[in-house]
């Protein structure tokens, strides 16, 4: 850490993030609280931000949960350090002629606890993310598969969703249509396995380390809710032998400028994404040539609540996303080389990015807002408020947007700031006017943006809004067989999305991060996603 913690500290300094002694203070005093490390043991440092909401793969939805399932469990495939598929719990993988059935075959292994993983685990966990009673809000991914929607909605017994246990390692798999990324999804959490066992005994079994039991490079050692994290590598796993470190010891610190004050002392090993940096000391992290960054699938967006005057009005709603001036936000606020987005998909393959409206187009934006006005029969907006999770990162983006929105409609805009999880409680119930939000993708494909606003019940819908245009232009595309074809319609549906405007896009996300150069192998895929499986300390 010597070698570049002095030069992080002047980078600091010089940005004003420590210079008053306010964020260099509070990184002394809020130390994470680890013992030292034996000298042979490898241990990373790492700082989850906030307190993560479960651990539960069936329920994890957020950035924190997802990371945390992937370093605990393993599931049916896994993305390699390459960012290609490998088989992991499936050593091999049988898909029908007509590719509607897939069977994998398990290899050996074992849950922490030394029970054997078995296909029957697999079978049971899908099913629980399905039940109703679950609640679920990734049960939509887990579709593709027969009578999967309408178990969950109800209409069907679990008994009817084509997942079946052949034997203890024998998993197959009825789909309702063949569906080109079925394999990739089943490397996300949702589609882990879960010990049917320890369920079964305790529905709570994932809410404390001394109950938890995974499958994964790394097994939960302890948790100190809203303190501390250790994760401690897992002796029962598979593949054991590529996990490298010992332990990962997680800090739960809110505050950015903290944490990267306590990795300038060299008391954390990385500091940035899932999380934020502070976004004033970018720039000079970027200038010497400290700062790691990756374009990844995500968009940044606020949410409307289209069942709320005013914006149960398309035409407010434009006229809100239109005021907006993008370049202005990702240039002088975020400065982390995110990208103006005026789509709701972001393209990370090197095509073209679509485009569906201009970017700071405030007179657009006024005439829409008086049409909207009158159509609603007030004369005066009045004041809205935005709802965010508490980040110095998106108050400060949030405090331009607020700006830019009095100076183009003369609207009050106050800001509601609130801890992780009763904002996400807030914003799934509809407790919103205006809410911050993003989006990262799950699985490579367009339609994992666009199927979130599929219904307005969706479990990550949010905005109440639904189009029956747009959802058969959804089910005519996961019909299609051809690519062309099944794009074209992609890009008809997102066109009306970007019409009604439930949601604004503001930018396409990019991670930015500083680590240890002594830190090697943490994989960040093109998705954004974290994976500790291979990392090691030299």
């Amino acid at each position: 850490m010597k070698l570049r913690s002095k030069s992080v500290l002047n980078v600091l300094v010089a940005a004003g993030v420590i210079a008053s002694s306010a964020g260099y203070a509070a990184a002394n005093e809020a130390k994470p609280k680890t013992a030292s490390p034996a000298a042979t043991e490898k241990v990373l440092r790492f700082n989850l931000d906030s307190e993560p909401p479960t651990v539960d793969p069936g329920l994890a939805e957020d950035e924190l949960s997802l990371m945390l399932t992937r370093a605990l469990y393993d599931g049916l495939v896994r993305l390699g350090p390459d960012g290609k598929l490998q088989p992991s719990m499936a050593h091999k993988i049988d898909v029908s002629d007509d590719l509607k059935t897939y069977t994998f075959h398990l290899r050996d292994a074992k849950w922490s606890n030394g029970d054997p993983v078995t296909a029957h685990d697999f079978e049971y966990a899908w099913k629980r993310v399905l039940d109703p009673k679950t609640a679920s809000n990734y049960a939509y991914q887990l579709y593709p598969i027969k009578n999967a929607e309408k178990a969950n909605i109800g209409e069907e017994k679990l008994d009817a969703v084509g997942v079946k246990a052949v034997d203890a390692k024998t998993l197959r798999v009825e789909l309702e249509k063949p569906t080109p990324y079925f394999v990739q999804l089943t490397a996300f959490p949702t589609f882990y396995p879960v010990n049917k066992k320890v369920d079964a005994a305790n529905a709570k079994w994932a809410h404390e380390a001394s109950t938890h039991v995974g499958n994964g490079p790394y097994k939960l050692a302890s948790w100190e809710h809203k303190e501390q994290m250790t994760l401690v590598k897992n002796a029962s796993y598979w593949d054991q032998a590529a996990v490298k470190l010992d332990k990962l010891d997680l800090s739960m610190i809110e505050d950015e400028a903290t944490e990267l004050g306590l990795f300038d002392t060299g008391d954390l090993d990385w500091a940035g994404a899932p999380g934020q940096l502070p976004l004033d000391v970018l720039p000079l992290l970027k200038e010497k040539g400290l700062l790691h960054t990756k374009p990844i699938a995500g968009v940044y967006w606020y949410k409307f609540n289209t069942e709320q005057a005013p914006f149960s009005n398309a035409k407010i709603r434009k006229a809100f996303a239109y005021a907006l001036n993008r370049q202005a936000i990702v240039d002088t606020v975020t400065r982390g080389n995110q990208v103006p987005a005026t789509a709701a998909v972001p393209v990370t393959n090197g095509e073209k990015q679509s485009s569906y409206f201009k970017d700071n187009d405030r007179e657009t934006a006024k005439t829409l807002l008086a049409e909207g006005m009158k159509e609603l029969g007030i004369s005066k907006l009045p004041p809205i408020s935005l709802l965010m999770n508490r980040s110095e990162a998106h108050r400060k983006i949030a405090l331009e947007i607020q700006k830019q929105w009095k100076e183009t409609l003369g609207v009050e805009v106050k800001l509601v700031e609130e801890e992780w999880k009763v904002f996400m409680e807030d914003m799934h119930n509809g407790n919103y006017q205006i809410g911050r939000m993003g989006w990262l993708a799950d699985y490579a494909d367009p339609s994992n943006f666009l199927e979130l606003f599929y219904e307005k019940k969706g479990g990550n819908n949010d905005t109440n809004w639904e189009n029956k245009t747009y959802q058969s232009l959804l089910d005519q595309a996961a019909q299609q067989a051809d690519p062309a074809k099944r794009k074209q319609l992609l890009a008809e549906a997102e066109a009306i999305l970007m019409e009604e405007m439930p949601v604004i896009p503001i930018y396409f996300h990019a991670n930015n991060w500083v680590q240890d150069e002594k830190l090697k192998g943490i994989v960040m895929d093109d998705l954004g996603y974290i994976d500790f499986k291979w990392a090691t300390k030299e």
